[in-house]
């Protein structure tokens, strides 16, 4: 073949592809025109040939061609087009190559050096790059010039290494070249140091485009976005204009402190000069207005756009799934798929996310195949971790496990991922033993998204000790200012009946976002302090925070725990009509619950009717709830039939009709309803209570016998019964729902899991201390009362926490006024 070359006779090219026959012409023209020149003709013509030949090598194949070209002619002795060849074989992605062609260059120069530095750092081998700057200052005999340190910089991969080099920068008097100190301030803002980065910056005595540029991009990558918007103030103000990579990284800026009218102005600027149409700028307005939650926006540029590649499709792609609509989004990959556009590992990290959404398992599995197919666990660790939180939110948790368990890499966000799945799936204890998993793996550093994960865990056990030690790190990292673990600490004091606490935490957290809102009004709605929660959420409105949808499920709740019926009526309409929110199938369960559990059982129903969307079982369960509560059989029968159809599987339901039947001592209608749940292979979820005690969680169960306190807890019950009566205690044997005698459904009674729990924490504190309960099920209505005596007996507060709110038991009294 390189036989060829020189005469490149068309019948020996006509079978090659036009690119490599025009490579060939331009060889023959080449070699024409060097033939003439050491007489002097055609000099002018030959470097542009030369420079023809480099431009027309757009693969490592045409490039070994020129290379051998180069040496057949004896021009590889020139050290500027070795060099060349160099970039050449780097540009292409074949780095091993440019070090053979380097390492047989007999005299290198400086520039020879940098090409080499250069070629490593575009390939990602930073290692090699210091490696051979190193051999450079050692070896060669030469000075380093400003060209050598850009990237060198970049290659950096740790701060120590950034230090030595810029000793060398200072040392050798390159720290005010505009191009090194650009670079160091892009070294130092990378590793944290924006402070340092700010500092260099300002010293600098000339500033190009690209240090304006380096400042912003500093700011953005370490979240100060603000600070990134003052810069621009100060770049305008000397005079300087953005480029595309200063709009694109000032969009980048204003979707993070979400300053969506800076981001309008920007994309103005962006418009006025003419560069609306560059396809960096574009990504970054998808990516920006995607944030800001403007989808028509963001569609629009989408749209519009000229050219795309696959950056413009994964940010729509993730624009309308981070938004919740799924299925715009899974349509817009099909659209991609139709083009030819192959994914890469971050559509299936967004397209995980979709399938979730839409509880697609069966597609779900054929995206987890393809992924392995490509091999993609190895590339980088995201797509495990997207494949993990994908089957968490599927529910199928085992195959989160194994899929975690597989991954070749493991970070934080792993275990992160894997803790919130178990916790979202009901599983606390399962995600509390990852945690202590995690904490043997030295490497892995807990960060603000192991707190949010945890903490949700130890409040659904009720371990408050435990909770209060993940406070205290996070305090030690400094993390109690962060809205999102602020937020899971005010609702893990709150849920484990530390609701003073809870508040002082809010008072010190930035409530700036709905997020802590509410959260502290849904605690004093389950505490059942319906009023102190709408007095939050006048003050809520009054500090300029506006409300989402869940500040109205927070607030509905709290006034269906009060029974602030005609004020959960007004907010819901206020929810409409003034800011312009469309109830969810969760907001019509809270009216529901509303009026049906205030005896207005007939107005829920007929609300039930008058519902534009279909109801759910949350919404046909509450109305069931409110039927257990009042003893309405018939429309109670009538609930039931419209939850079965809609979701058959929840035994919880089928408990609640019995019970139902069993108030009634309609016993056929019991056997009958326990029959349909026992033929459909459905069993009663175990009804438990636990108790934390010196830093131990203790589970009780109804019936217990297996604790190894099982004679004093017994006896200590025995006791507090006898007294009980002594102050006017009856039984309540309607709570027992079995057709057995009397006495057998006292010792019922006195068997459930919450007195079990009360007892043993009796005997486990010091006297006249708080007892804390967690109960998995709404308590039972003997046990209400019988709490109330042990709390006059004991002179304790006893602060029980079931599945629908808090019940604080003080002097014979309790915090929900019986309305519950």
């Amino acid at each position: 073949m390189f036989s060829l070359v020189p005469t490149c006779k068309g019948r020996h090219v006509s079978k090659f592809s036009p690119s490599l026959r025009l490579c060939c012409q331009l060889f023959s023209a080449a070699t024409n025109t060097l033939r003439f020149s050491s007489d002097g003709f055609a000099d002018e013509n030959k470097n542009d040939d030369i420079d023809l030949l480099f431009q027309s090598c757009t693969n490592v194949h045409h490039a070994k061609q020129l290379h051998a070209f180069l040496v057949v002619s004896g021009k590889v002795q020139n050290i500027f087009l070795s060099a060349r060849l160099v970039n050449r074989y780097a540009y292409l992605g074949d780095v091993s190559l440019s070090r053979i062609t380097f390492d047989l260059i007999p005299r290198k120069d400086v520039y020879t050096w940098n090409s080499m530095v250069s070629a490593y750092v575009r390939s990602g081998r930073f290692r090699e790059a210091i490696n051979c700057f190193s051999q450079f200052l050692l070896t060669s005999g030469l000075r380093p010039d400003f060209y050598t340190f850009p990237p060198v910089l970049k290659a950096c991969q740790n701060l120590v290494d950034g230090k030595k080099i810029h000793c060398q920068i200072l040392k050798l008097g390159f720290e005010w070249d505009v191009f090194v100190a650009a670079s160091l301030v892009h070294l130092y803002s990378r590793f944290g140091f924006v402070g340092v980065a700010r500092r260099l910056f300002d010293e600098m005595p000339i500033r190009d485009v690209g240090s304006w540029n380096a400042m912003i991009s500093g700011f953005c990558q370490n979240g100060n976005a603000a600070d990134a918007l003052d810069v621009l103030i100060e770049m305008r103000s000397e005079g300087a204009k953005m480029d595309r990579v200063t709009a694109t990284s000032l969009l980048t800026a204003c979707a993070q402190s979400g300053d969506i009218l800076s981001g309008m102005l920007i994309h103005l600027y962006v418009i006025k000069h003419g560069l609306d149409f560059d396809l960096l700028i574009c990504n970054a307005l998808i990516n920006m207005y995607s944030k800001f939650g403007s989808l028509g926006h963001a569609r629009r540029i989408f749209d519009q756009m000229d050219v795309r590649d696959l950056v413009s499709w994964n940010s729509i792609i993730a624009t309308y799934e981070q938004n919740d609509d799924p299925m715009t989004a899974l349509g817009l990959f099909y659209s991609m798929q139709l083009l030819g556009i192959q994914p890469d590992f971050l559509t299936l990290v967004s397209l995980a996310s979709i399938l979730a959404q839409l509880s697609d398992s069966a597609k779900s599995r054929s995206v987890h195949g393809f992924i392995l197919r490509r091999d993609f666990f190895v590339q980088d660790v995201v797509i495990g971790n997207a494949v993990v939180d994908m089957y968490a939110k599927l529910g199928a948790i085992y195959s989160a496990r194994t899929v975690f368990e597989g991954l070749p890499i493991k970070d934080v966000i792993s275990w992160n991922t894997l803790i919130t799945g178990y916790a979202q799936n009901g599983l606390a204890s399962e995600a509390i033993e990852v945690y202590r998993m995690m904490q043997e793996y030295k490497e892995i550093i807990p960060n603000h998204g192991t707190w949010v994960s945890i903490l949700p865990a130890y409040t659904h056990v009720g371990a408050l000790q435990q909770g209060m030690k993940i406070h205290g790190r996070v305090i030690k990292n400094c993390l109690n200012l962060d809205v999102f673990v602020g937020t899971c600490l005010i609702d893990m004091y709150a849920k484990c009946g530390r609701l003073d606490d809870a508040l002082l935490l809010f008072s010190q957290v930035p409530r700036k976002t709905a997020i802590p809102w509410n959260a502290v009004i849904s605690s004093h709605g389950v505490h059942g302090h319906g009023e102190k929660a709408l007095k939050l959420f006048k003050d809520m409105l009054d500090e300029g925070v506006k409300p989402d949808h869940v500040t109205f499920v927070s607030l509905l709740s709290a006034c269906s725990h009060s029974g602030l019926v005609d004020e959960g009526q007004s907010y819901f309409h206020m929810m409409q009509e003034q800011y312009r929110i469309k109830p969810s199938l969760k907001h019509y369960g809270c009216m529901v619950d509303l009026l049906g559990r205030a005896g207005h059982l007939n107005k829920a129903y007929s609300f039930i009717d008058n519902m534009p969307v279909r109801p759910d079982a949350s919404v046909w369960g509450a109305l069931l709830g409110a039927c257990r509560i009042h003893g309405n059989v018939d429309l109670g029968r009538i609930a039931s039939e419209r939850l079965f159809e809609v979701d058959s599987e929840n035994v919880g339901y089928y408990v609640l009709l019995s019970n139902i039947y069993a108030n009634s001592g309609e016993w056929e209608g019991v056997e009958k309803v326990r029959s349909l749940a026992r033929n459909r292979g459905l069993s009663k979820t175990p009804g438990w209570s636990s108790i934390e005690v010196n830093n131990n969680v203790d589970v009780f169960y109804t019936a217990n016998q297996s604790h190894p306190k099982c004679q004093e807890i017994y006896q200590k019950l025995s006791d507090l019964t006898a007294k009980m009566k002594s102050l006017g205690y009856v039984p309540d044997f309607s709570f027992v729902l079995q057709d057995v005698e009397d006495d057998e459904k006292e010792h019922i009674l006195n068997s459930h899991s919450e007195r079990l729990a009360i007892a043993f924490g009796l005997i486990s504190t010091p006297p006249k201390t708080p007892i804390r309960i967690f109960k998995n099920l709404r308590v039972c209505g003997d046990c209400h009362n019988a709490t109330k005596f042990i709390s006059v007996i004991t002179e304790r507060e006893i602060i029980v926490r079931d599945s629908n709110r808090f019940h604080h038991f003080k002097d014979g009294a309790c915090s929900c006024g019986d309305y519950w």
